[in-house]
C-alpha cells in the first residue's frame, strides 16, 4: 500500500495528467524503490513545486524541455536559493523524466531539447567536517550515565563513531543483528542493501551495559529493537538526531553535533590510522571508491596542517635562540 501521508494527491491547480504521473511516480518510489519517507516528501515537493512553474505559462509537463527546465532553476537562482537545492532540484527533475520515458510516456519536447539533459553546473565538493579524537571522545562521555537514558545514549553515540553508521540504520538495528563477540552488527543501509560492520570494545562495552542495565527497563513486550524509546517503542531516526545534537551541547562542542558527523569522523580517524580505503568503502556501505576519496584528502590535508604547524613552532624555537644568543 502506499504511504497516504507523503503519495498524496497533488493540489488541483496541477494538470490532470501531471498530477496522476506524480503520484504514479513517488508509488513507485515508495513501493519499488523503497525510498523513505523523508526522501519521497523531499521529491513531492520539488516536483509540485516545478509543476507550479509550468502550469500558469500554459506549459503541459510531458511537452517541457531542457530550456523550460533551465528557466524554472534560472528562477531559484534569482530567488537566491541555496546552489544545493537547485542542484538536488535538477536531479530530481531529470530522475521524474527518466522514470517517465522509461514507462512509455511519450514525452514531446523538441529533438535536443529532452529534459533527460536538465543539468546544473557542476559544484566542486566540500570538504566534510569532522570531530577529531577528543572531541569525540568528549561528546561520548556526555549523557549521565547514572541514568537509565544515559545509559542507552552512550551506548547510541560509541556504535555511530565506532562503526561509522547512518542515523537510519543505527534505529533499524535489532537485538538480534549483534555480535557482541566478534564485535560486529548487521545493518540494512540504502537501496535494503545488508551489509556487516566492526566496532571497537569502548562501543561493545556500553552496548552490554545498556542491554544488562537499561534496556530490560525500557522495554515493554517482545520488542525486537536494539534502542528503545520511554514508552518501550523503537527509537526514531530522529530522536537519535536529537540525543547526538544534546551530548554536543553537553560536551560544549564549538560546532553543532549531527549523526553524519559521527559517520565522517569515523571514517577520516580510519584513513588516518593508516586503514585501507576499500575496507572503508565497506564499512561505510559506499557503492563507489570515489565516495569514500575525499576521506584521504582530509586526511592528507590534516597532516599537511600539522606538519606546518610544527615547522612554523620550529621557526618560532630558533628565532627567539637567536635572539637570546646574538650580542647586545
Amino acid at each position: 500500500m502506499p504511504r497516504k501521508s507523503v503519495v498524496a494527491e497533488p493540489p488541483p491547480e496541477i494538470e490532470a495528467a501531471a498530477r496522476a504521473a506524480l503520484v504514479r511516480y513517488l508509488v513507485h518510489l515508495s513501493d519499488v524503490r523503497r525510498r523513505s519517507e523523508y526522501t519521497i516528501r523531499n521529491y513531492r515537493s520539488d516536483l509540485l513545486d516545478y509543476l507550479r512553474f509550468l502550469a500558469p505559462k500554459g506549459i503541459a509537463f510531458d511537452a517541457a524541455g531542457r530550456a523550460d527546465g533551465r528557466a524554472y532553476l534560472s528562477r531559484l537562482l534569482d530567488t537566491d536559493v541555496a546552489e544545493g537545492s537547485i542542484r538536488r532540484r535538477a536531479t530530481t527533475i531529470r530522475g521524474f523524466y527518466a522514470w517517465l520515458d522509461a514507462n512509455g510516456l511519450e514525452l514531446r519536447a523538441r529533438p535536443g531539447d529532452s529534459m533527460l539533459r536538465l543539468r546544473y553546473p557542476k559544484k566542486g565538493r566540500r570538504l566534510p567536517h569532522f570531530l577529531d579524537v577528543e572531541e569525540a571522545r568528549r561528546l561520548v562521555d556526555a549523557p549521565d550515565t547514572e541514568q537509565t537514558g544515559g545509559l542507552r545514549d552512550r551506548a547510541i553515540l560509541e556504535l555511530l563513531w565506532g562503526a561509522g553508521l547512518r542515523v537510519s540504520e543505527a534505529s533499524n538495528i535489532d537485538v538480534r543483528d549483534l555480535d557482541l563477540t566478534n564485535l560486529q552488527v548487521r545493518v540494512t543501509g540504502k537501496g535494503d542493501k545488508t551489509r556487516i560492520c566492526l566496532f571497537g570494545t569502548p562501543a561493545r562495552d556500553a552496548i552490554r551495559v545498556y542491554l544488562d542495565d537499561a534496556r530490560p527497563l525500557l522495554a515493554t513486550g517482545a520488542q525486537t529493537a536494539l534502542f528503545l524509546n520511554r514508552a518501550g517503542g523503537r527509537l526514531t531516526a530522529r530522536s537519535i538526531q536529537t540525543i547526538v545534537r544534546n551530548a554536543g551541547m553537553q560536551a560544549a562542542l564549538r560546532q553543532g553535533v549531527h549523526p553524519h558527523l559521527l559517520r565522517h569522523s569515523f571514517a577520516t580517524h580510519m584513513i588516518e590510522g593508516g586503514a585501507d580505503l576499500r575496507v572503508v568503502q565497506h564499512l561505510l556501505g559506499h557503492s563507489s571508491p570515489d565516495t569514500t576519496q575525499i576521506y584521504t584528502t582530509v586526511a592528507h590535508r590534516r597532516q599537511a596542517a600539522f606538519v606546518s604547524d610544527a615547522l612554523e613552532r620550529a621557526r618560532v624555537v630558533e628565532r627567539r635562540r637567536g635572539h637570546a644568543e646574538s650580542p647586545r
